[in-house]
């Protein structure tokens, strides 16, 4: 399939030799009249206006037409014109240059918009009719150039081609470049998604199930405690939900006061009735505040809380807070993921951010900002 930078070449070949017969019309014309004596004046007029006519119909064609006979009827019209030099005295006045012009400039454009067998057979056709009518019109004999410099006509075609055909291959390069660059930017965002959703379950793993069992593997919750297998069922749910095609928008409030519960804190909570937002940003702040109330039961040693929404859809600050020990967020080792990637990593990938004051002795306040239009 062609790529869009081949079209494009395509419609500039067209219009750009439409432009070059239009540009070169008028001081042809006018070389024919300036050069052509009194008595072979009207015949030379007659000629140039059949001249321009065509040249500007062909150049309208080349713009706005489509197929390929035109050029065709081009060669026939241009041989035609190059055939009154039989009637108009064009080879004893010498008044040919403007007809070897009017051939060059049509056979050198013709390369731009046709494939080259059809060029070149164009270009063969006029520039060798045009030798053969100037040879059988006796230009020979009254001057060797006036045939000559027609020749010339067939390798400036043959120059043009060749550079229109470098064009052509710069234009298909730069179209295979960019359709390199269309599937490797594809991988990327597939391959990018995929660890998005790895991350995501790894967090929804270390945040429920993991997070579960650690407290009962090293003692800080026994395992007949009456919430354990509640708690079990909502990590499993949790993850079953997960996996399945969301909603578009949900109720932050709502997640908020489904997540206290799994806390199993005391906790504070101001909010305002109804918060509704993106399902992905809405589910992404809910998680980090619930990571954020995990991490003040297992390691705050307190089991009071404090959660505070203030905002509305388009910006929003929840504070969430607790006079616990307290810590230094600058120790936490670089291997612990539940604030690295459970709360800032979270609330980074919507658009948000996460920031932590705490203080040995001093409680701790983690702080969720969110804006839209910058997820």
């Amino acid at each position: 399939m062609t790529g869009e930078a081949a079209r494009l070449l395509v419609r500039f070949g067209r219009r750009y030799a439409a432009a070059v017969r239009l540009a070169t019309l008028v001081p042809i014309c006018a070389i024919a009249l300036f050069r052509a004596p009194p008595e072979h004046l009207t015949s030379t007029a007659y000629v140039v206006g059949i001249a321009a006519a065509w040249t500007c119909g062909y150049a309208w064609w080349l713009r706005f037409g489509q197929g390929r006979m035109p050029v065709v009827l081009d060669v026939v019209v241009l041989l035609g014109l190059f055939a009154s030099v039989f009637w108009t005295g064009a080879v004893e006045d010498r008044n040919t240059g403007w007809l070897r012009l009017l051939v060059t400039f049509a056979c050198v454009t013709c390369q731009w918009h046709t494939l080259p067998l059809a060029g070149g057979a164009a270009a063969l056709a006029a520039g060798g009719g045009a030798v053969a009518f100037l040879t059988a019109a006796g230009a020979a004999d009254v001057d060797a150039t006036l045939v000559s410099g027609t020749m010339w006509a067939i390798p400036a075609a043959a120059l043009s081609r060749a550079a229109w055909v470098l064009v052509q291959r710069a234009a298909q390069r730069a179209d295979r470049m960019a359709a390199e660059a269309v599937r490797a930017r594809g991988e990327s965002l597939v391959a990018a998604a995929v660890r998005a959703e790895e991350r995501e379950l790894g967090n929804s793993l270390h945040d429920t199930a993991a997070t579960t069992l650690l407290m009962v593997g090293i003692g800080q919750v026994h395992s007949d405690a009456d919430w354990l297998a509640p708690q079990a069922r909502r990590d499993l749910d949790r993850l079953h939900s997960d996996s399945r095609r969301t909603p578009q928008h949900a109720d932050l409030v709502d997640l908020l006061r489904a997540d206290l519960d799994a806390t199993h804190l005391t906790v504070e909570f101001d909010a305002p009735a109804r918060l509704p937002l993106p399902f992905n940003v809405a589910r992404a702040i809910a998680d980090s505040a619930r990571e954020t109330l995990t991490n003040v039961r297992r390691h705050a040693g307190t089991t009071r809380a404090t959660v505070r929404l203030r905002g509305d859809e388009r910006t929003l600050c929840l504070d969430i807070a607790d006079q616990g020990k307290g810590f230094s967020p600058t120790d936490v080792p670089a291997t612990r993921r539940g604030i690295r990637e459970s709360v800032r990593g979270r609330m980074s990938r919507v658009g948000g951010t996460a920031t932590i004051i705490s203080a040995e002795g001093e409680g701790t306040l983690v702080r969720l900002e969110w804006r839209a239009g910058h997820d």
